[in-house]
Protein backbone atom coordinates (compact mmCIF):
# COMPACT_ATOMS: atom_id res chain seq x y z
CA UNK A 1 0.00 0.00 0.00
CA UNK A 2 1.35 3.67 -0.79
CA UNK A 3 1.34 6.28 1.09
CA UNK A 4 1.15 10.05 0.60
CA UNK A 5 4.90 10.04 2.09
CA UNK A 6 6.13 7.35 -0.14
CA UNK A 7 4.84 9.04 -3.34
CA UNK A 8 6.18 12.27 -1.74
CA UNK A 9 9.53 10.39 -1.48
CA UNK A 10 9.74 8.73 -4.80
CA UNK A 11 8.59 11.88 -6.31
CA UNK A 12 11.34 14.36 -5.06
CA UNK A 13 13.94 11.13 -6.04
CA UNK A 14 12.91 12.24 -9.68
CA UNK A 15 15.98 14.39 -11.00
CA UNK A 16 14.94 18.34 -10.91
CA UNK A 17 12.25 18.07 -8.72
CA UNK A 18 10.76 20.87 -6.74
CA UNK A 19 6.98 20.47 -4.49
CA UNK A 20 5.63 23.26 -3.49
CA UNK A 21 2.22 24.57 -2.14
CA UNK A 22 -1.02 24.47 -5.21
CA UNK A 23 -4.28 25.37 -3.87
CA UNK A 24 -4.90 22.49 -1.11
CA UNK A 25 -2.92 19.90 -2.75
CA UNK A 26 1.23 19.82 -3.05
CA UNK A 27 2.88 20.11 -6.55
CA UNK A 28 5.47 18.40 -7.66
CA UNK A 29 7.23 20.13 -10.77
CA UNK A 30 10.22 20.29 -13.18
CA UNK A 31 9.51 22.45 -16.19
CA UNK A 32 6.22 22.56 -15.15
CA UNK A 33 3.46 20.23 -13.09
CA UNK A 34 3.42 16.64 -13.37
CA UNK A 35 1.69 15.22 -9.98
CA UNK A 36 -0.36 16.95 -7.06
CA UNK A 37 -1.23 15.05 -3.80
CA UNK A 38 -4.46 15.65 -2.10
CA UNK A 39 -4.27 17.50 1.70
CA UNK A 40 -5.73 13.90 2.73
CA UNK A 41 -2.79 12.13 1.39
CA UNK A 42 -5.50 9.70 0.13
CA UNK A 43 -5.25 10.33 -4.10
CA UNK A 44 -3.12 12.25 -6.39
CA UNK A 45 -3.46 13.82 -9.81
CA UNK A 46 -0.65 12.27 -12.30
CA UNK A 47 -0.57 14.04 -15.59
CA UNK A 48 -0.46 11.33 -18.58
CA UNK A 49 -0.69 11.68 -22.05
CA UNK A 50 -4.97 10.82 -23.28
CA UNK A 51 -3.00 7.35 -25.08
CA UNK A 52 -1.37 6.54 -21.15
CA UNK A 53 -4.53 7.46 -19.12
CA UNK A 54 -6.92 5.33 -21.20
CA UNK A 55 -4.59 2.69 -20.58
CA UNK A 56 -3.86 2.60 -17.06
CA UNK A 57 -7.59 3.62 -16.32
CA UNK A 58 -8.74 0.57 -18.04
CA UNK A 59 -5.81 -1.49 -16.93
CA UNK A 60 -6.35 -0.52 -13.21
CA UNK A 61 -9.29 0.74 -12.68
CA UNK A 62 -8.99 0.59 -8.89
CA UNK A 63 -5.79 2.79 -8.98
CA UNK A 64 -6.47 5.44 -11.97
CA UNK A 65 -9.56 7.24 -13.01
CA UNK A 66 -9.36 10.10 -15.58
CA UNK A 67 -10.94 13.24 -13.96
CA UNK A 68 -13.98 14.08 -15.02
CA UNK A 69 -13.82 17.60 -16.73
CA UNK A 70 -11.94 19.77 -18.75
CA UNK A 71 -8.52 18.57 -16.81
CA UNK A 72 -9.21 14.89 -17.75
CA UNK A 73 -9.20 15.65 -21.05
CA UNK A 74 -6.12 16.79 -21.07
CA UNK A 75 -4.60 13.68 -19.55
CA UNK A 76 -4.65 14.76 -15.79
CA UNK A 77 -5.44 11.29 -13.93
CA UNK A 78 -6.62 10.60 -10.50
CA UNK A 79 -4.69 7.75 -8.46
CA UNK A 80 -5.69 6.20 -5.77
CA UNK A 81 -2.86 5.37 -3.00
CA UNK A 82 -4.17 2.79 -0.62
CA UNK A 83 -4.90 -0.10 -3.32
CA UNK A 84 -1.46 0.90 -5.26
CA UNK A 85 2.05 -0.33 -4.59
CA UNK A 86 5.24 1.97 -4.43
CA UNK A 87 6.44 0.43 -7.68
CA UNK A 88 3.06 1.37 -8.81
CA UNK A 89 3.42 5.01 -7.86
CA UNK A 90 7.09 4.94 -9.32
CA UNK A 91 6.01 3.55 -12.74
CA UNK A 92 3.06 6.47 -12.80
CA UNK A 93 5.58 9.48 -11.77
CA UNK A 94 8.41 8.50 -13.98
CA UNK A 95 5.94 8.33 -16.94
CA UNK A 96 4.59 12.00 -15.99
CA UNK A 97 7.67 13.37 -14.49
CA UNK A 98 9.41 12.23 -18.69
CA UNK A 99 6.39 14.47 -19.96
CA UNK A 100 6.98 17.44 -17.90
CA UNK A 101 10.78 17.75 -18.84
CA UNK A 102 9.68 18.20 -22.44
CA UNK A 103 11.46 17.06 -25.52
CA UNK A 104 14.54 16.54 -25.89
CA UNK A 105 17.19 18.83 -27.38
CA UNK A 106 18.74 17.73 -30.66
CA UNK A 107 22.28 17.79 -31.42
CA UNK A 108 22.67 19.08 -34.36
Amino acid sequence: MASAESFTRIAIALPDTVSAPHFDRTAFRVKRIFATLAGDGLSANIKFELDEQEFKCQLAPDLFQAIDNGWGRQGWTTMWLAPATDEDVQAALRMAHGHALGPAKKKR
